[in-house]
């Protein structure tokens, strides 16, 4: 009982102390009697940039042929069949960032507008306008669109490679039209592994504000908002962005050819560790360690060697292997390139010329029309089954005649219509009738189609 009293004495006098302080102590010294620090005059610069962009896309209905028979209907005394549509409509949100005013570019993710037939776009002042889309990067998640230049505003793009882990941060998405969304937080982390050089932010990502932008405190588009990192896809604090000048080296191929064309190099690299660190006689020093060159490619050609460390690309610095895959990979066909290296304790400049990975492959459609759209190579194959002669797939064009055969990227042909195929002139003797059966590696398994 004692205690009791005592702690109500306690709290009795911190009362009587709170209620003694002056009214102005509610606020700092510093901006007492002055306008409260606010986001509220950039984001009214920034939020006439941020759209809402919603999607339609048709889907086939699969019916039952039963259900059209009229003696099935009659038998089983169902209702007189009503004429039903053979599609049907899904329909989705996200967000979108205007880049350019003059030309109306608009930049999302990918996955927002992934397949859909239809796409809207509805600005800040509630116009509901019809966009095109200009291109689309799955591997990255950004897509361009395009709509009417008329009375736009655009976001000044900053140097993202400049962003900083605490760096305060702004995540601003358009998921109900005019209801627009604003979070904060700051850089959580960058050149995360698994989502090698994105943004990771603390600045709430909720599942509608994918495509909006991230931007700093200066209203500048830092990063392009797409993952959210938690179960079922709600928000617990871990947001990520594409960071923009990934989003602008992809939003330049998007434009000029309605996809991104990767070109190939041809090393394999690791991290710079503590161990590798003493091997090469290293104390400090960040770059990326070349652990294998492919004979033939444009690395073999610059003179690059295994053991080099690489330290700059193009005259920027490397800071690990993650950061020099993601530079090699933005790279286009034909683009020369400068490479910095230290070689036994030297440091050496080599040059060279980004390669089509795919300048060896044949056109799929010299062999059979139904593999048209499949780019092909002759190969050794070497898998868990053996090493076999056999024909490798580069890349598959989406809706062509090999992909509609069931043909995927980075498959093996093996057998077509039940006969084992080593080279083009197997291919092409027993495809010259048409291919109505195709026997595939993909991966570590088989799989066959049929066509009927």
């Amino acid at each position: 009982m004692n205690s009791v009293r005592r702690i109500l004495v306690v709290a009795l006098a911190i009362t009587s102390l709170l209620v003694a302080l002056p009214a102005s102590a509610a606020l700092p010294a510093a901006v007492d009697g002055k306008s409260l620090p606010s986001l509220a005059p950039m984001l009214e610069r920034v939020t006439p940039a941020v759209v809402n962009i919603s999607t339609v896309t048709h889907i086939k209905r699969e019916e039952n042929p039963l259900f059209s028979n009229s003696f099935f209907r009659l038998f089983f005394d169902l209702p007189s069949l009503q004429p039903r549509k053979k599609k049907k409509k899904s329909t989705s949100l996200g967000s979108g960032v205007i880049i350019d005013a003059e030309k109306g570019y608009v930049l999302t993710n990918s996955h927002v507008i992934d397949k859909a037939h239809e796409i809207r776009v509805t600005t800040h002042d509630g116009r509901r306008l019809e966009a095109k889309l200009i291109g689309a990067d799955p591997e990255t998640d950004v897509a361009v669109l395009q709509i009417g230049p008329e009375n736009l505003s655009a976001l000044k793009v900053a140097d993202s490679d400049k962003l900083r882990v605490g760096d305060f941060v702004v995540a601003i998405g358009n998921p109900f039209g005019l209801s627009q969304t604003v979070t904060s937080g700051i850089v959580s982390a960058l050149g995360i592994e698994g989502y090698e050089n994105f943004i990771q932010t603390d600045a709430s990502i909720n599942p509608g504000n994918s495509g909006g932008p991230l931007v700093n405190l200066r209203g500048e588009l830092v990063g392009i908002n797409t993952a959210i990192l938690a179960p079922g896809g709600s928000n617990v604090g871990i947001g990520f962005a594409i960071p923009a000048n990934m989003v602008r080296a992809i939003m330049r191929q998007l434009v000029a050819h309605g996809e991104v064309r990767r070109g190939a190099f041809g090393i394999s690299m690791q991290e710079l560790d503590y161990d590798l660190k003493q091997v090469l006689g290293l104390e400090n020093g960040e770059g990326a360690v070349v652990v294998e060159v492919s004979p033939g490619t444009a690395a073999e050609k610059a003179g690059v060697q295994v053991g080099d460390l690489i330290t700059a690309l193009n005259g920027k610095a490397i800071k690990g292997a993650a950061s020099l895959r993601v530079q090699l990979a933005l790279l286009q066909i034909g683009e020369e390139i400068s490479m910095d290296v230290i070689r036994e304790g030297r440091k050496h400049t080599l040059r060279s010329r980004i390669q089509d990975p795919f300048e060896q492959y044949t056109e799929g459609g010299m062999m059979s029309d139904q593999l048209a759209g499949a780019m092909l190579l002759e190969i050794a194959d070497e898998s868990s089954y053996g090493k076999f002669p056999a024909i490798r797939v580069g890349k598959v064009e989406q809706g062509s005649p090999a992909s509609r055969s069931g043909v995927r990227a980075d498959d093996v042909i093996i057998e077509v219509n039940r006969k084992r195929v080593k080279n083009f002139s197997d291919l092409k003797s027993v495809a010259r009738k048409g291919i109505y059966q195709l026997k595939l590696r993909r991966g570590d398994s088989i799989v066959s189609f049929v066509s009927r």
